[in-house]
């Protein structure tokens, strides 16, 4: 071992530094997660801080609440979970499951700043340059704005950043960069978080808006330590199977917007392709004269988003019944059916339910509630539920139907897709007494809402 390194254990997960390995962290409580590693007791930090110009503090009033000044990708999904634009001087973490479109998105993203004559650099750090070229290929034309480097060395990579003075940057991706002054290897838990920490500073003083991409892990999780997702400005996670169509861009973190958006995209021959009415792109498909399918409406940010909920109760063959559930939460769907069993005297103890949001998509909003509670009804006693209705709503313990946020945006989507019938709370009924041109059939338990089915 050189002289001045020690051997310090991290956990993979959160980070957290031990002189010994330890079975569980006491961070994050995760087990088996700590990797030995050479440290060198010169951080890269601390070469970075010393050439760095000390200012003086300021007062609060000194401070500019002007609002920060944002750049358009011309990609709307992209831009409305960003909140807004790109902020300068930014730090974004994209991760995603590999073949998911992260850097599919980021290309095109480059493509579309170059050709507003914005200066963007995209680095690669696994990727060749012909690779990357053939890629831009299928994605579209570009222009001499977008300017390609491949390189995993940080020290280089700083230098020509400064030297081409980009306005945004992309890196291709954080596990595969190394910083000398780090002993360890590329995608260690040392390297990723001193990698990160070398790129956060090039964003704040020089005020370029980096994009990072990430790997992730088979729990779905960007791999690395946790507090790689701290030290960033946002965090975007894609969404979705990677063989299917579309794609959901999540914002999980956003120090400059809301983290309760999404961006929806399909996967295209030349690329992602926006879809500007998810609503409709989800419901595509759906089964005419099938029992068990209702539509609910769930709140995505401001976004109402219309979704197909599908149940299957059938006779169990087997002393325990089966649930299933795909696309929400397991433990909510067998709450609502033991509210079912105990308030609706419906006998599902000796069937086999099985609960799935069409077209793959994950929503955990209590707004759903009643859509699931009307699909197994409709699936228990074979009725078919009135194709043009939606229904959304909170089901209680004690079988009352509870009111939720924006009701009204909720119904004026469903009558923008051409809608007749909207089973709704009571309670939610003053906010939209005035929308015309739709039925509007207010429930206060699940009894009321099983009758407006006619089940």
């Amino acid at each position: 071992m050189a002289k001045g390194s020690k051997t310090v254990f991290f956990c993979q997960e959160c980070g957290y530094e031990s002189s010994k390995w330890m079975g569980q962290c006491p961070g994050c409580k995760a087990w088996n997660s700590f990797v030995e590693e050479v440290v060198e007791s010169k951080k890269a930090a601390q070469a970075l801080s010393r050439s760095k110009n000390i200012e003086a503090p300021v007062t609060i009033a000194e401070i500019s609440t002007e609002k920060d000044a944002r750049i358009q990708t011309n990609i709307g999904e992209l831009d409305r979970v960003l909140g807004g634009g790109i902020v300068a001087g930014s730090l974004t973490l994209v991760g995603g499951d590999p073949g998911i479109g992260k850097s599919t998105l980021l290309l095109q993203v480059c493509r579309n700043l170059a050709g507003l004559g914005r200066k963007v650099l995209y680095i690669s750090g696994e990727e060749s340059l012909r690779q990357i070229k053939l890629r831009a290929v299928r994605i579209g034309e570009f222009n001499n704005n977008l300017k390609l480097f491949c390189e995993t060395n940080l020290d280089t990579i700083r230098e020509v950043i400064k030297r081409e003075n980009p306005e945004v940057t992309v890196i291709d991706s954080i596990q595969t960069m190394y910083n000398e002054e780090v002993s360890s290897a590329p995608g260690s838990v040392s390297q990723v978080r001193e990698s990160t920490g070398v790129l956060m500073q090039i964003a704040k003083v020089l005020g370029i808006s980096i994009f990072i991409v990430g790997h992730v892990t088979k729990d779905g999780n960007v791999a690395g330590p946790r507090v790689l997702e701290h030290m960033v400005d946002s965090v975007l996670y894609f969404e979705g199977d990677r063989h299917a169509s579309y794609r959901i861009l999540r914002g999980v973190k956003n120090r400059f917007g809301s983290t309760n958006e999404i961006g929806v995209f399909e996967m295209c021959a030349n690329g992602l392709e926006e879809v500007k009415n998810p609503s409709e792109f989800m419901l595509s498909g759906k089964p005419e004269g099938a029992s068990g399918s209702i539509v609910a409406c769930s709140m995505e940010g401001t976004r109402p988003i219309l979704i197909e909920i599908q149940a299957l109760v059938a006779p169990s063959n087997f002393g325990i019944p089966r649930r299933t559930a795909a696309g929400t939460d397991f433990n909510r769907v067998n709450l609502l059916m033991a509210v079912l069993e105990k308030r609706a005297r419906l006998n599902l103890s000796a069937s086999d339910a099985y609960v799935n949001i069409a077209g793959g998509i994950r929503m955990n909003e209590p707004a759903i509630d009643l859509g699931i509670i009307l699909a197994i009804v409709s699936s228990y006693r074979d009725v078919v539920i009135d194709e043009k209705t939606v229904a959304f709503g909170e089901v209680g313990l004690s079988g009352e139907v509870r009111a939720v946020s924006m009701a009204e945006q909720r119904v004026q989507e469903a009558k923008k897709l051409g809608f007749e019938s909207v089973i709704l709370p009571c309670a939610c009924m003053k906010s939209v007494e005035n929308i015309k041109g739709i039925r509007l059939l207010a429930v206060d338990n699940i009894k009321d809402a099983i009758r407006c089915i006619g089940a």
